[in-house]
């Protein structure tokens, strides 16, 4: 991802100001599709282990909460809120939803 706004390899954020609409969308999808592929080759191959060990990295990265966050924000019930009543329109909000989502703090309803 370009400057200020790039996720490491590690999953987070450098400190600072953040913009959500210069995140690389593109290297954030291949960071997430590429987990799911070794899952899915894990998975194939019979070693349940690895496809543990794999799910965490994934339920916990940074990129995936952002894709997550992307996906519920940016469709056509954008402005539907879910059963906690939350709507995430603004890029802060959309921020804090995917670090919430990362760090596990975010538990939705049922």
């Amino acid at each position: 991802m370009d400057g200020s706004n790039a996720v490491s390899v590690t999953g987070t954020l450098p400190h600072g100001s953040f913009d959500w609409h210069a995140i690389n969308w593109r290297k954030v999808l291949r960071s997430v599709r590429r987990l799911q592929m070794r899952i899915a080759e894990a998975m194939r191959q019979g070693r349940r282990g690895k496809v543990h060990a794999l799910r965490r990295i994934l339920t916990r990265s940074l990129s995936a909460a952002y894709w997550a966050v992307r996906r519920v924000t940016e469709n056509q019930g954008k402005k539907t809120p879910g059963v906690d009543g939350s709507i995430w329109s603004t890029p802060e909000a959309k921020q804090e939803a995917a670090r919430s989502i990362q760090t596990g703090r975010y538990t939705p309803l049922p």
